[in-house]
């Protein structure tokens, strides 16, 4: 029977786990003898002892399994790197969570900033109008009696306006005007209480009482609604103001208009052109 060859590198293996056992052998120096080895010297021997008793160990197991044995290196260096990369995306990912909070703080106090400029200014707007308000109370009586009676609340918001909408469609100027001032006096703060405003303010303006309109126009518009009715409300309005003889108001009120609705439709831009043209308003 053949036997089969061992690599050198086994070989040599083998001859140095033999040779452990001789290595860890080693007899002590006789009482009272110098000891030969220093303590440097027996370190190193430690160490070899050490060596040879893992290459027995790796012998042995290439021996039994008849697999082969793989040493793994230390891996502290690549582990350190690795844990020194991991530190240095760390650091780079609160960099940049540090800066999104910088943004979002100069946003937030901007933004509040704006806000509070906003504020100030659609107070400023609501005094102005609210001065206006109380200068019309004075130019005109109050309007006579509709002459169509006021329709019965139904109690129920939605179909008061619906009606008082029918009766405007319908032509009946007189009814809508008295139905739209009974929805506004039944419901102050209902959701379509400034809607109801700006078309009983169509009514008024229909008979000729301006100054009545024109109250009834500024409770429509108060904080500048973002409607489909908001600038032709605000045109009315100036178109109030001019026939109550009140040109700086109604100058002062298309300005608003420009500002607020820059994008109205074209037949109300052009409403508003002739208004101010009428009110001679600077260019």
């Amino acid at each position: 029977m053949r036997l089969r060859r061992l690599p050198a590198v086994w070989l040599t293996l083998a001859v140095l786990a033999t040779a452990g056992p001789a290595l860890s052998q080693t007899p002590l120096p006789a009482e009272g003898q110098p000891d030969p080895l220093d303590s440097r010297d027996a370190r190193r021997v430690e160490r070899m002892e050490k060596v040879v008793r893992e290459l027995r160990s790796v012998v042995f197991q290439l021996r039994d399994s008849g697999r082969p044995v793989v040493v793994q290196p230390a891996d502290t260096d690549a582990r350190l790197a690795e844990l020194g990369q991991r530190l240095g995306d760390l650091e780079q990912t609160l960099r940049g969570v540090n800066g999104s909070l910088e943004r979002t703080t100069r946003d937030l106090d901007e933004a509040r900033r704006d806000k509070a400029a906003l504020t100030s200014q659609v107070q400023a707007l609501t005094e102005r109008l609210t001065a206006l308000e109380g200068r019309l109370a004075s130019a005109e009586p109050p309007p006579a009696e509709a002459a169509g009676p006021a329709p019965a609340p139904a109690g129920d918001p939605a179909k008061d306006f619906t009606q008082a909408r029918q009766l405007m469609l319908a032509g009946d100027y007189d009814g809508a005007e008295a139905a739209f001032a009974g929805y506004v006096e039944t419901y102050p703060d209902g959701p379509r209480a400034a809607e109801a405003n700006y078309w009983w303010g169509k009514t008024l303006s229909v008979r000729g009482a301006h100054a009545n309109a024109a109250q009834a126009y500024i409770a429509a518009i108060r904080g500048w609604p973002q409607t489909s009715w908001g600038p032709d409300a605000v045109v009315e309005l100036a178109r109030s103001l001019v026939a109550l003889k009140k040109p700086a108001d109604a100058c002062q009120t298309l300005a608003e208009f420009a500002r607020r609705y820059p994008k109205a439709p074209a037949n109300i831009q052009s409403r508003a052109a002739a208004t101010r043209t009428q009110a001679k308003c600077a260019a």
